[in-house]
């Protein structure tokens, strides 16, 4: 079928029936999956990301060297495999925790997988911007470790920590885009399930545009509730 077919006015009417019948539980599935990977991935990554910091020679808690090497190892081999080549790698790993390796809750286990490492790095990146001096005059009255992470460098980087976790959100959506490739639900396996293999181009098209409004609009309130918590910005 070519595209000069996709878009008569019959097939529009199918993509507008679409939209009305099958969008909503797609986009709450995208949703679904979206957010509870972040959860999981942000549980994970967070504490992740604050050893690579504390944790390395110089940092406030340093850690064996082996012992940073191998997370460093493990954080960059699991961010450069493809997240689709993922997917089918730990597919015995999702059978064990979910009991199945399709549908929507099972592609929570490769989102949670494929994002915690990117999102360890970009908590280091966030914790890295914190200035030094403040760590160190907390350090000369006496603070532990843990008082500084607490109490000094993640409130630092709270700003930096919402605009890297957004733009992980929006890249978690990406990806359940791709997992419904191989089984995965929401809007992804719509497109493609339904949009790109039975030839119904509009839906495809549709489908690409909700998930960019839907991105539009996270980004949005993750660049906004960010410049809320900038306390730079409210002592200008």
């Amino acid at each position: 079928m070519n595209f000069a077919n996709a878009f008569t006015p019959e097939r529009l009417q199918e993509a507008w029936d679409c939209l009305l019948n099958e969008f909503p539980f797609a986009i709450w599935e995208t949703l679904y999956s979206t957010l509870l990977a972040t959860f999981f991935a942000v549980l994970i990554g967070l504490p992740l990301g604050v050893i690579l910091v504390t944790g390395e020679k110089k940092g406030v808690r340093p850690l064996p060297g082996p012992l940073m090497g191998f997370l460093n190892v493990m954080i960059n081999f699991l961010r450069s495999v493809p997240f689709i080549i993922l997917m089918v790698m730990i597919i015995p790993l999702t059978r064990v925790i979910a009991g199945t390796s399709l549908g929507t809750v099972a592609s929570i286990v490769p989102l949670t997988v494929a994002s915690f490492p990117f999102i360890a790095r970009l908590v280091e990146s966030s914790l890295r911007e914190v200035n030094p001096n403040i760590i160190e005059t907390a350090q000369s009255m006496g603070a532990s470790p843990m008082q500084i992470v607490f109490h000094v460098m993640l409130p630092e980087s709270v700003p930096s920590l919402i605009t890297n976790i957004t733009l992980a959100i929006t890249t978690i959506m990406g990806y359940t885009a791709m997992s419904g490739a191989v089984g995965g639900g929401g809007l992804g396996k719509l497109a493609l399930a339904y949009g790109y293999q039975r030839y119904r181009y509009a839906v495809l098209y549709l489908a690409v545009i909700v998930l960019v409004v839907i991105t539009q609009v996270i980004q949005s309130f993750g660049t906004w509730l960010a410049r809320k918590c900038d306390k730079r910005l409210k002592n200008q």
